[in-house]
């Protein structure tokens, strides 16, 4: 056996170990700071009120064609998988801004110094800020049940709907890691990730496409998250998914894939700040 097959194995247990301490010490923060979880879900949880009770007769009447309660009712069910999209959304914010303050305050200087594996550094970041943003949903998910979202679907696809919101906040959160490493401050951290906020309002979050001007239509068809939003929204109320789950699902890994090797390319080059 060549040094190098030996040394490949021991490469991947560090790896593995030295991303266990990194997630460690994201929970540590996320333990210290409770309200970082809660202001995660606030945000949704304020829209989901606004447009339930505000604009949700009269949104639901132009979806179903009944207005009052009725018209209410079906839209709690029609907007909640746009609401899940914003929180994981607001998850992956809160991911930039903590990488960026562990740029300016030397962290990752300090970290590269070290004898870990350098991807366990954002790998950390990223696990921890998915368990977060999923937490944040839980409340969000609690919030809605409480006013009226009844899902009529099993717990298999309530099981797939969790995966697939899973799967979309490790995608979003690998961006926004680069997008914390690439700024130069933590208030530009802070701004850059917000276009993600913005894609469940320009897509079928809130409203459907074929209400929308046509350019502006196929500019929602054909973004991440309507494909995302229409799966979990069949996964949860039983509707149609037709194609939908599949490029769900290849949108996410392809986020992904960008989001860590542009992530990974900026931790080797960037110098601590």
């Amino acid at each position: 056996m060549t040094a190098t097959t030996m040394r490949a194995p021991a490469m991947a247990g560090s790896v593995i170990t030295d991303s266990a301490t990194m997630i460690r010490r994201s929970l540590r923060r996320m333990r210290r700071y409770p309200s970082l979880t809660f202001f995660i879900a606030l945000l949704p949880v304020v829209f989901l009120l606004l447009f339930v009770y505000v604009f949700g007769a009269t949104l639901g009447a132009g979806i179903g064609g009944a207005g009052g309660a009725a018209g209410r009712a079906r839209y709690i069910a029609y907007v909640v998988p746009g609401i899940l999209l914003l929180t994981v959304a607001g998850g992956a914010q809160g991911t930039a801004i903590s990488v960026a303050m562990d740029m300016t305050e030397g962290i990752i200087a300090r970290f590269r110094t070290m004898a870990i594996a350098r991807a366990s550094v954002l790998t950390g970041h990223v696990l921890g800020s998915v368990l977060q943003a999923m937490i944040a949903t839980a409340l969000v998910v609690v919030v809605a049940v409480a006013i009226g979202f009844r899902p009529t679907t099993g717990p298999l696809e309530w099981l797939a709907a969790l995966a697939l919101l899973v799967l979309t906040s490790f995608a979003v959160t690998w961006v926004s890691v680069a997008l914390g490493l690439v700024a130069n401050s933590v208030e530009t951290a802070s701004n850059t990730p917000m276009f993600l906020t913005l894609l469940p309002f320009i897509g079928s979050g809130f409203v459907p496409t074929q209400s929308m001007p046509d350019l502006l239509r196929i500019v929602a068809e054909n973004q991440p998250f309507t494909p995302i939003m229409e799966t979990l929204r069949g996964l949860l109320l039983g509707t149609p998914i037709g194609t939908s789950g599949p490029i769900a699902i290849a949108w996410c890994v392809g986020i992904s894939v960008v989001g860590y090797l542009w992530a990974i390319r900026l931790y080797n080059r960037v110098p601590g700040r």
